[in-house]
């Protein structure tokens, strides 16, 4: 068969130019072109395509189009190919792809470099996904063919494929083995190419690496550990790589330096609290045993002692074999003690997990903790039973009387300018003029510190904290000594000499020693008496030594004034700070105080939830005041309206009554306007006049000003009823919020109401009040009748003046006036009893924001309890997730406990 490489760079035509080489080939073709055609029987296709191939190269691509189309032998594949090749350079690129897309072919070859021309055809079109897939199955079908997998790289990383490029780079890592390869992934992992794709995709990429080379092995493990570590995959890649490195079981004599460093970050971040130990049960054992196997030397003591630490915890969960090696290991090389860095870095786990689980230092906690931290000073402790002596030599070293004059407290004193005293309690900090006023706090709070910040020269020079504790009564158990010993770096006990308690204040001395065996502790005689014989002196230092054979006993005599031995114990003092070793004793005091925090947040956890149960029975009884304060309010709102609505109804059916009562009287009495002389012709137009004028009178000067003086009073009264609901209110108040010790509800009510009532009343009352005019005597056709026609009517008498007016009077008087009464009286009250059926309004305004609080009250309250039983409820289910953390503290320190024990001389590791 015709090599396909010629056929691949269109050289096909130089099979037919042996023997012409000098001659043009395109001569030579077309000449065998024409002695074919001569022939009976001919094959032309073969000339034809070797043709077209002349006229491509010669850029005659529509020529060579029309050659290659009559190519019908075994090359017709290729000359489709050629066609589409010829399309390119002619710009008419969906002809092309046609033309590719039509190539049928057995042949690898042909079809890689189909494959190729879509590829450049789709990118330079910007059709990338059609290009990649162009381009990954040229890869698929032969990656060795020439340059294919390095075009498909240079591609997939210039479009940002990430995903094919890391796949393209993993097949032939593991296809070829080249460690370049193994190279370009490492690199994809670098750049976070990888961080999408499941973990366990690259195990049999690290399988095969492992084989051929382990130090690319741990690099490429490495680049890909860290890529995850950012990532919620972290978890999955770390369960799936302690699986692989099982299966593996790393060379031992290789040095994973950098997989050490890798397994020891990542166990620090499975211990920092924020999975639950049930949850550790799928990483530590696999972790802890791997990190075992790959440690060589001193890289062993953290892999050994968390092997250790677990293993007493939880003894189940990993092999004897892999505990047995560890303590082999931890007792077989000389290890370097825990740096501080990683015992302070567990220190301040604990206290940044505390905060966010609500589970907060106080402030005399904080200070402790801030001091703690004070490398800048040397903390000295005084401390003893005798309290004299032991005030006297702090005011010696101090160069001022202070001691003697502070509360019974313990107090520190460091170096300053001016003289600041600041109290230290649970509950705050408070700076203080006068020392003297904190007696009675100090009684209540017996832990309160006291800190002094003075002139001092002493203080100064020797960087010195110097903490003066109360007098230690052997026979108490709650001395404050033992709250705060584990600031001290150095001690000094006082003791009486002149007494005969030494033994009861050795065994303080002893049980400091027991709480603190690495803390320094020296002696000082106090001889208050100044009379002790130098042999009882020599006998007790003597005495002392037997116990603290390690301590230095000085005699001192506070009331002396020539006494060279405070000198000695000052220098003793310097010489204490100036071999003082910061990093070593703040381990011991950070390890201690680690332990001592783990407990006081494990007390506070039970503190929280008891608090916790003690707010949901609080808010239940608020709850249940609150609900009684609503009923209570309603009782007295009804109250006080049926009063003011029963007074105010009283005073308007009063004037009602006047009324009915009154005008019916005032028009009777007017018949006396009817005389002999009147003129009977409009005697009823003159009457009906002076009844309305009377009328208007009698209400205006009468009737208006009584029943203003009764709304008035009624106001005033009313008022009073307000001020007594609110005086009620008030208490209701102040009871609610001593439920809750702080103000947390205000019932005052809208006085308001009372300058509305008072407005309209003005506005009722105001001016005279003009009735409607009214026709009392018109108000009948017989009345009209009589009145017009009284002297046809009484012709008989007509002469009679005398009885036309006993008559008319007679008429007057006889007349019923009740409905023209009830008619004035209804457009007189009318405003008057419309503002009484406005009062259920208004009183209900009067108490619409006690209403109105009561209610916020009890949501609020009902929305607080509820969150507080769900929190409540949710620690109790799982309480674990606050345990487990402090668990996972305790662990890291009893770790680090190990750790300073194999340092010790290698000495036996005893639990």
């Amino acid at each position: 068969m015709t090599s396909e490489r010629l056929l691949i760079n269109k050289n096909y035509y130089k099979a037919f130019l042996e023997g012409n080489e000098k001659e043009e080939p395109i001569k030579v073709v077309g000449e065998l072109f024409h002695s074919e055609q001569q022939k009976v029987v001919t094959d032309l296709s073969s000339l034809r395509f070797a043709q077209g191939e002349l006229y491509y190269h010669n850029k005659d691509y529509e020529t060579a189009v029309f050659k290659w189309e009559n190519v019908h032998n075994e090359l017709k594949s290729w000359a489709r190919k050629n066609i589409g090749d010829a399309h390119v350079e002619l710009e008419l690129y969906e002809m092309a792809v046609e033309n590719y897309q039509a190539v049928k072919t057995d042949s690898t070859d042909l079809k890689i470099e189909v494959l190729l021309q879509l590829f450049s055809v789709y990118k330079q079109r910007g059709k990338y996904e059609m290009a990649a897939n162009s381009i990954k199955n040229a890869v698929e079908l032969n990656p060795d063919y020439s340059d294919v997998t390095e075009i498909a790289r240079v591609f997939f990383e210039n479009q940002s494929d990430h995903s094919n490029a890391v796949e393209l780079a993993m097949s032939e890592a593991v296809r070829t083995d080249s460690l370049v390869w193994f190279e370009v992934l490492e690199s994809y992992m670098i750049k976070g190419y990888t961080v999408e794709m499941a973990p366990a995709t690259f195990r049999e990429v690290l399988m095969s690496l492992y084989s051929l080379d382990q130090s690319r092995f741990e690099s490429l493990l490495v680049a890909l550990w860290q890529s995850y570590e950012q990532h919620d995959i972290s978890l999955l890649w770390l369960k799936e790589i302690n699986h692989l490195l099982l299966d593996i079981s790393p060379n031992p004599s290789y040095r994973w330096r950098n997989l050490t460093k890798l397994y020891e970050e990542t166990y620090s971040k499975l211990m920092n609290g924020s999975m639950l130990i049930e949850d550790l049960t799928a990483f530590i054992p696999n972790h802890l045993t791997n990190w075992m196997n790959i440690s060589i030397g001193p890289d062993t003591l953290t892999a050994s002692t968390a092997v250790l630490t677990w293993h007493e915890l939880y003894p189940a969960w990993l092999d004897e074999t892999i505990v047995s090696e560890a303590e082999k290991l931890q007792n077989s090389f000389s290890h370097e003690e825990p740096e501080f860095e990683n015992i302070m870095r567990i220190f301040d786990l604990i206290r940044n997990w505390a905060k966010p689980n609500e589970l907060s230092l106080n402030e005399r906690e904080e200070w402790m903790i801030d001091e703690l931290l004070d490398s800048t000073h040397f903390h000295l402790m005084i401390a003893g039973t005798e309290t004299e002596g032991k005030s006297k030599l702090v005011n010696h070293l101090l160069g001022e009387e202070v001691a003697n004059k502070l509360p019974l407290a313990t107090s520190q004193f460091k170096y300053a300018e001016q003289l600041e005293i600041k109290v230290i309690t649970d509950k705050g900090v408070i700076i203080l003029e006068e020392s003297l006023e904190l007696d009675e706090m100090i009684e209540n709070d017996y832990q309160a510190v006291q800190n002094v910040e003075m002139p001092s020269s002493f203080l100064n020079r020797n960087n010195l904290a110097l903490i003066d504790t109360m007098a230690v009564n052997p026979k108490e158990s709650r001395n404050t000594l033992f709250s705060y010993l584990h600031l001290a770096d150095g001690l000094l006990f006082v003791m009486d000499a002149s007494t005969h308690l030494t033994y009861q204040e050795v065994e303080v001395a002893i049980k400091i020693r027991e709480q603190s065996p690495e803390l320094p502790i020296n002696f000082v005689l106090s001889d208050t008496q100044q009379d002790t014989n130098t042999q009882t002196l020599e006998e007790i230092t003597s005495w002392i030594q037997t116990y603290f054979p390690n301590s230095s006993v000085y005699i001192y005599h506070p009331f002396s004034k020539n006494d060279n031995k405070i000198e000695t114990i000052m220098q003793f003092i310097s010489s204490m700070v100036q071999e003082y070793n910061p990093e070593n004793e703040m381990k011991r005091k950070v390890l201690h105080f680690s332990k001592q925090l783990i407990k006081l947040l494990f007390d506070k956890r039970i503190e929280m939830e008891n608090k916790m149960v003690e707010t949901v029975k609080w808010h239940d009884e608020m709850a249940i005041k609150l609900d009684a304060a609503i009923n209570q309010l309603h009782d007295l709102q009804e109250e006080k309206m049926q009063v003011m609505k029963s007074n105010y109804h009283i005073i308007m059916n009063e004037m009602r009554q006047d009324l009915l009562a009154s005008i019916p009287d005032l028009l009777v009495q007017c018949a006396k306007l009817v005389q002999e002389d009147s003129n009977f012709d409009n005697i009823h137009v003159l009457l009906n006049d002076e009844m309305n004028k009377r009328i208007h009178s009698y209400i205006n000067d009468k009737a208006l000003p009584s029943l203003t003086i009764a709304i008035q009073e009624w106001i005033a009264t009313s008022e009073v009823e307000f001020k007594d609901s609110q005086e009620y209110l008030d208490e209701m108040a102040e009871g609610i919020s001593q439920l809750a010790n702080k103000s947390i509800i205000n019932l005052n009510c809208d006085f308001r109401v009372l300058d509305d009532w008072r407005r309209d009343l003005a506005r009722m009352t105001s001016g005279s009040i003009q009735l409607e005019y009214n026709n009392i005597l018109k108000g009948s056709a017989s009345s009209q009748f009589i009145m017009k026609n009284a002297d046809k009517l009484f012709g008989a008498i007509v002469k009679n003046k005398g009885m036309l007016k006993s008559k008319y009077k007679q008429f007057i008087q006889s007349k019923d006036y009740s409905k023209t009464a009830e008619f004035i009286t209804d457009g007189f009250m009318q405003p008057f009893e419309f503002f009484g059926k406005t009062l259920e309004r208004d009183i209900h305004m009067f108490f619409a924001k006690p209403y109105t609080e009561l209610n916020k009250a009890v949501e609020d309250n009902q929305h607080a309890m509820e969150s507080n039983e769900q929190s409540l409820s949710k620690m109790r289910e799982n309480p674990e997730v606050y345990t487990d953390p402090l668990k996972l503290f305790e662990l890291q320190i009893r770790q680090y406990e190990w750790m300073k024990l194999a340092e010790e001389d290698n000495m036996t590791i005893v639990k």
